[in-house]
């Protein structure tokens, strides 16, 4: 019988998980945590040794067909010992019958493919310091402190169809949050995209990038962009977009990472064409 103790993590904890991914170079943002923890506070798991953790992962679900797996950490120390099973069958587990998503490094996809995943689309992380933006546009805004109710609503009304299952209070959480900035694209007050770009570890990620058009994504990037000097920026692209990959390159941005996107059960079906930036590679 093993000796690790697998429970729902506290808040307090997922400060662990967090450091531990800023330790692998996953560059979490500064803010995560409460957004994270506020979307499913018993979707994030961890074990523990009598009282020292050393595994982690996150099993979020959103609503009953689907969740998303992420943070599958064991700590370094203890690595070998076939933690990292215990935590992933307890984590498949918290899913039940739900599709699954990962973002899973490509090294590791025919090991999730022997777990009943299949590979749907790769995700490429493109970085650097911005160049050649254009000025936004009037119709692209960024959310003051006070956003207007009617406002939110909106973006949680468009985020839903570019996210395989329903996620409206963890947009409510992550547009507000510290450290970051949201952006928006009103035109004849329709909303047609919507950013984010948040504080990292090390220069800042955008993420979500939505967006009904290459046109609409770029006044996006350049708004969320503009007052970032002379620091990396990073961007999760979808590789099957080629309009938004061609965008990140016209702005200097090369490709420094990667990820299989991978789902187990009926993969979701979404317009990856209006999807220019993924949230992150923790939550879907």
């Amino acid at each position: 019988m093993s000796a690790l103790d697998i429970r729902p993590m506290r808040r307090s904890d997922l400060d662990i998980a967090l450091e531990w991914a800023a330790g692998e170079g996953w560059n979490p943002g500064l803010h995560d945590a409460d957004a994270f923890y506020a979307t499913d506070p018993g979707g994030f798991l961890i074990g523990f040794l009598e009282d020292e953790p050393v595994a982690v992962i996150s099993v979020v679900a959103y609503g009953a067909a689907f969740g998303f797996l992420g943070f599958y950490i064991v700590h370094p120390e203890h690595r070998g010992r076939g933690f990292g099973l215990e935590m992933w069958n307890a984590g498949i587990a918290r899913l039940g019958e739900r599709t699954i998503g990962l973002d899973g490094v490509v090294a590791q996809q025919p090991s999730y493919q022997r777990s009943g995943f299949e590979l749907a689309h790769r995700n490429i992380r493109y970085g650097g310091v911005p160049v050649e933006v254009a000025s936004p546009g009037p119709a692209v805004v960024e959310l003051e402190a006070d956003v207007p109710p009617s406002l939110v609503d909106g973006i949680v009304a468009y985020d839903r169809p570019l996210f395989p299952g329903p996620r409206d209070e963890f947009v409510r959480s992550w547009i507000v949050a510290p450290t970051r900035r949201t952006a928006v694209d009103l035109i004849d007050r329709a909303l047609c995209g919507y950013g984010v770009i948040r504080e990292c570890g090390t220069g800042y990620k955008i993420g979500p990038l939505f967006a009904d058009s290459t046109e609409t994504a770029e006044g996006l990037f350049a708004k969320l962009v503009a007052p970032v000097k002379d620091a990396p920026v990073y961007l999760d692209v979808p590789e099957p977009n080629a309009e938004a990959r061609a965008m990140a390159e016209r702005h200097g941005l090369a490709p420094v990472f990667e990820t299989a996107r991978m789902y187990r059960g009926r993969a979701p079906s979404l317009p990856l064409e209006r999807i220019f930036g993924i949230t992150t590679f923790e939550l879907g």
